[in-house]
């Protein structure tokens, strides 16, 4: 499995999140890679657990697809909620989220989109086996991410 690199705490994550999203979000802190990186919320527009989804997305994406060269990228990048958990540090209550990602590298994707707007609906086209190939060659991998969310509690 590749090894994607963490997003640097160095950055703004405000401001790295509206320039590249323009989203406007009320947060602070890091990209929530342990609890001294959190990723601070301030305040809610939406649910919270959609605003954690949200955020672990983006970081996904940063690490797989804007940070890497046009044939290391991946598409199709997609996040399912594994569990959840809240832990105490210092007075500070996290919300420690594990996801799953699964992805495929984008040039394998683009490959089987063009591959099923050809084909589908003809008589040879095998859909069955079709989406078992694209499940083999998706990726799959589990993250961490820590969001301290005391100030909106």
């Amino acid at each position: 499995m590749p090894t994607f690199q963490e997003i640097s705490p160095d950055n703004d994550l405000k401001k790295m999140i509206h320039s590249a999203f323009d989203l406007d979000l009320d947060i602070s802190g890091a990209w929530g890679y342990n609890a001294k990186e959190a990723t601070v919320i301030h305040s809610l527009d939406v649910q919270l657990s959609q605003l954690e989804h949200r955020l672990a997305s983006l970081r996904a994406y940063i690490e797989m697809n804007m940070t890497l060269s046009p044939e290391e990228r991946y598409a199709s990048i997609s996040l399912k909620e594994l569990s959840r958990r809240q832990e105490k540090y210092d007075l500070i209550t996290y919300d420690v989220l594990s996801y799953e990602i699964t992805a495929m590298q984008e040039s394998i994707y683009e490959r089987f989109i063009s591959e099923y707007k050809e084909m589908y609906g003809k008589k040879e086209f095998n859909m069955t086996k079709h989406f078992e190939e694209r499940k083999e060659k998706t990726l799959s991998r589990t993250i961490e991410y820590w969001f301290a969310i005391s100030q909106i509690l």
